[in-house]
């Protein structure tokens, strides 16, 4: 069996805005990250200690950004825009709808 291997947020699905996308812009948003780590090529293994160390940042605030302190939720806004941004660019869809 083999380990699975995230691609990175720039390689990965809708802008990076899938669960694992998202864990890697939170993780620049607290600083857990520099905003030029992509985690390209890091296993399940390392991305569950990622996600750890994001869901213990997030705590204080109960896990909602309308918490967090105005410099964290300003530089929230500023990187999920961006990456909305990228997701637009690539075709992301808002719409749910079942129509096609």
């Amino acid at each position: 069996m083999s380990e699975q291997i995230y691609s990175g947020i720039d390689q990965d699905m809708a802008g990076g805005l899938t669960p694992l996308g998202r864990m890697v812009i939170d993780a620049w948003v607290f600083g857990i990250l520099s905003e030029d780590e992509t985690c390209t090529g890091w296993d399940m293994s390392r991305m569950q200690l990622l996600y750890e160390e994001v869901y213990a940042a997030w705590e204080p605030y109960s896990h909602l950004p309308s918490l967090l302190p105005p410099e964290l939720r300003q530089r929230h806004t500023t990187l999920y825009d961006q990456r909305i941004a990228i997701a637009r660019e690539s075709g992301w869809d808002t719409d749910l709808s079942d129509e096609s």
